[in-house]
């Protein structure tokens, strides 16, 4: 299977993923039942073991999801439900431990990494395999994904400062020794410095402050709303679960029940 870094966090690098076959005709089966014919995905837990870089997925089981179609920031994913399968999952097998999730995309979405993110509290590098139920080209139809740290542009960004930290020393030992007449004032210099300086914001404008105590105040209500909005939903989700739950318990009790009878 192709496994893809997309943005890391892992002390050991995943190297290789086997995805049993039991458990992809048991993705594609609970496609086939809740979301054929329509635009939605299928999301789930995988379940497995993990050793020496390679991630073994043995089994899995799919998980109430949703999410809206014109907002990918606003999805919800049934964390009781999660918790509850897995305690029974793990009384059957305990070897048997959360490896990651998956996803039948086809391809990654936006929301992807956010709910990556979420994994992260149930096992310290999880992974995320991408399988497509209706594939157009013969083949194996996964792709596997992990994340891991992007280290280079960390690296880019200190080196930058420390070049600019540098300069500014220079600049301020360069105007110490002019002030002290030990080196000629030399007014081309001082045209280029003058340049720079001209270039930085004044920030004891009212209206620049004000400018910028408003532009917080937008990003942070829009934040707010999001956040406000992603909590009703989850909380409508999860009680239109549990009714049908109860419902669904409701209708097995009603079941009439046979006794058979004994010569």
């Amino acid at each position: 299977m192709d496994v893809i870094k997309t943005q890391q966090i892992s002390s050991r690098p995943i190297e290789k993923v086997i995805v049993h076959p039991l458990v992809l005709l048991s993705i594609v089966d609970n496609y086939n039942r809740v979301a054929k014919d329509t635009r939605k995905r299928v999301v789930g837990v995988l379940l497995g073991s993990s050793f020496k870089g390679t991630v073994d997925v043995s089994n899995s089981y799919a998980v109430p999801f949703e999410e809206d179609e014109k907002d990918p920031s606003i999805w919800f994913l049934d964390h009781n439900y999660h918790e509850s399968m897995f305690s029974m999952f793990k009384r059957i097998n305990a070897k048997e431990h959360v490896v990651g999730w998956y996803s039948t995309g086809p391809k990654l979405r936006e929301n992807d990494l956010d709910i990556h993110r979420l994994f992260h509290n149930y096992v310290p590098n999880p992974v995320l395999v991408i399988i497509d139920v209706q594939p157009k080209e013969l083949g194996i139809p996964t792709k596997a994904y992990y994340d891991v740290e992007e280290v280079k542009e960390v690296t880019g960004k200190l080196t930058a400062l420390k070049g600019l930290d540098a300069r500014l020393k220079e600049i301020r030992s360069y105007l110490d020794l002019v002030i002290d007449e030990k080196l000629p004032l030399n007014h081309e210099i001082l045209y280029h410095l003058q340049d720079v300086f001209n270039l930085l914001p004044n920030l004891n404008v009212n209206d620049l402050i004000k400018a910028f105590a408003v532009k917080t105040n937008d990003m942070m209500l829009v934040i707010y709303l999001s956040s406000l909005i992603r909590s009703v939903i989850a909380l409508h989700n999860l009680i239109n679960n549990k009714m049908l739950n109860k419902e669904h318990e409701k209708a097995e009790d009603a079941k009439p029940t046979t006794v058979q009878a004994t010569s």
